[in-house]
């Protein structure tokens, strides 16, 4: 039987789809990040799944020798050293095919709160103010929509945006990717000459580390609204501050932030933070694009099933 140690709140399906593919878990979501070394060298587990609580380090390899994937209950793996993975012989497994739907549909939700003022007219109605034309929005269609990364996520907001009668362009690293129908692939600089709306879904990297920053922003040749539902730490926060004071861009829905732990923001990180939250043309959400009730429960479905098919293909426990 097949060991796998869970260190993170997981749907109650769970235990189903991984009983079907003869693993047998051990869920401890009581575990703290420390104990977590101390677990691998009590049992033979050659599976660790997790969320982000914990961060994923050649020490802590070191501390599982029978361990043989390490399954990352989501689509980033930021929380992971994949280098160490691989020097330890560790498959990687995530799951971006479970919250990319939900990650599509929030992003387009995020764009039409930003474009028709959905946050600050629930805000003023509350308050009695009936306020129509200070509340005229934009409209998606017509506009030229720019998509930075189209892997999992940036495809599923375009589908959700192909109604909508806008022109969608893409940039990727990988050349080799190719676009789906309505979806014109082109460099970077094309991108950034042709966008209205810049929407990000690159994952997090050390080459990608603020690669949203004041130069990046300044080669728009409009002025842009952006989106980020992928992860802060891409984005310059000062960047966009100074942009939106200048008008360079014109409004932000940010799903994700520069340090999500607010009770921790170092002085600037708090400035910008009540700079970005004062601002009438900034929507914010607590990073739950990909977190709904039906996301919550494809991951163990993609994770099950990928799992499944890494024991067939690897052979049992060694």
């Amino acid at each position: 039987m097949s060991l796998c140690l869970v260190i993170d709140e997981m749907h109650p399906s769970l235990a189903e789809y991984m009983a079907a593919i003869g693993v047998e878990l051990h869920y401890r979501p009581d575990l703290k990040a420390t104990e977590v070394a101390a677990a691998l060298v009590a049992h033979p587990y050659d599976g660790l799944m997790v969320r982000s609580k914990l961060r994923v380090t050649a020490e802590l390899l070191r501390h599982g020798a029978a361990l043989r994937y390490v399954a990352r209950a989501g689509a980033g793996v930021d929380n992971i050293d994949e280098e160490a993975m691989a020097a330890a012989g560790v498959t990687l497994l995530n799951a971006p095919e479970g919250n990319r739907d939900a990650v599509g549909e929030h992003t387009l939700g995020l764009l039409l709160a930003l474009f028709r003022q959905v946050a600050t007219a629930d805000r003023e109605v509350r308050a009695g103010l009936w306020r129509r034309e200070a509340n005229r929005g934009e409209e998606i269609g017509g506009k030229t929509v720019g998509l930075l990364g189209y892997g999992h996520m940036g495809r599923a907001f375009a589908r959700r945006l192909a109604g909508f009668g806008c022109t969608m362009l893409a940039h990727d690293h990988n050349p080799a990717v190719k676009a789906e129908t309505g979806v014109e692939m082109v460099s970077l600089a094309e991108l950034q000459s042709r966008a209205e709306v810049l929407s990000l879904h690159i994952p997090y990297s050390a080459a990608n580390h603020q690669l949203v920053n004041h130069d990046f922003l300044a080669g728009f040749a409009h002025p842009i609204w952006l989106l980020n539902t992928a992860r802060g730490e891409i984005l310059n926060h000062t960047a966009l501050a100074d942009a939106l004071s200048s008008g360079r861009v014109r409004g932000a829905a940010l799903d994700v932030l520069e340090n999500e732990k607010l009770a921790t923001l170092t002085p600037g990180q708090q400035d910008r933070f009540d700079l970005l939250a004062s601002l009438p043309n900034v929507v914010l959400s607590p990073h739950i694009a990909g977190w709904t009730h039906q996301s919550y429960r494809r991951i163990n479905e993609v994770l099950a099933r990928k799992i499944g098919d890494f024991l067939k293909a690897a052979g049992r426990p060694r």
